[in-house]
């Protein structure tokens, strides 16, 4: 996969030489490139933004050097073009006010051969960037990746980079490690808590099931442990859960945490 990242702080994205995005490098899965959006400026301070129109508090990033540098990575040879190139990659902004990324966003875009991401900062970047680029058949993306603001997307990138890239094929070392974690596949649940050795730490002990050698009952439990974690910290994904997918131990379960699971979503009695 070959990732372009815009920034004005490029040098932010040193991190992603280390770890296993580094070596994911290395390997050639991943291809990462950081560019400097001053490049693209003209003038002699190199300004990127201007002030926003009809008044307000700070600064909002200029759509000339913004349409410079993106018609040059995206590959269109001239302004206006009627269509996008083939071959043109997902551009992709983080945005506060956009919808939230998800995991499934992550995992469709780990599908993808080419993403290009521009990292907004001061107000944000200039609305009609992204319309342009959508009018002339790119796919552009705008994610939120949480309900607070950040001084800039360089984190929300980070983010996002992260949870695409150790999707794909051959970026973990042990694939395995991604099939029961949170948010993943459907009727997605929290994960389970984790342990490890001693099996006593400063007076607290690992529940006794672990440590029982049965695995049929280590399962249940894991999955009894999910569905009570999510139930408390984001019931709105129990009420999401198919109850024709569950089974007679998981209907139990959720009924012993006061939820209803005779239609086709379970149904909190309290509500």
């Amino acid at each position: 996969m070959k990732i372009d990242i815009v920034s004005v702080f490029p040098e932010y994205f040193e991190v992603m030489n280390l770890s296993l995005m580094g070596k994911a490098q290395a390997k050639g899965l991943l291809e990462i490139k950081a560019h400097n959006l001053r490049d693209w400026t003209h003038d002699v301070h190199h300004s990127v933004d201007d002030t926003p129109v009809g008044g307000g508090a700070g600064m909002v990033m200029k759509p000339e050097v913004w349409s410079e540098c993106l018609d040059e990575l995206l590959g269109f040879s001239r302004p206006f073009e009627s269509s996008a190139p083939s071959g043109t990659p997902v551009l992709i902004f983080p945005n506060p006010s956009a919808p939230l990324f998800t995991q499934r966003d992550a995992t469709e875009l780990s599908h993808a051969d080419h993403l290009l991401f521009g990292c907004g900062r001061y107000e944000g970047y200039d609305a009609r960037i992204p319309d342009y680029y959508r009018s002339q058949g790119v796919d552009v993306r705008e994610y939120s990746i949480g309900d607070y603001v950040l001084n800039g997307g360089e984190v929300a990138v980070s983010v996002m980079l992260e949870a695409i890239t150790r999707l794909m094929p051959g970026f973990m070392g042990n694939p395995d490690s991604i099939v029961e974690e949170s948010y993943t596949g459907e009727g997605a649940l929290l994960e389970h808590r984790q342990y490890t050795k001693p099996a006593v730490w400063r007076g607290i002990a690992v529940p006794d099931v672990l440590l029982s050698g049965d695995h049929g009952k280590v399962d249940r439990f894991r999955r009894d442990e999910a569905l009570a974690r999510t139930a408390e910290i984001r019931p709105d994904l129990i009420a999401a859960l198919d109850c024709k997918a569950l089974d007679k131990a998981d209907r139990k379960t959720l009924t012993a945490l006061g939820w209803e699971v005779s239609a086709a979503h379970p149904r909190r009695l309290a509500d």
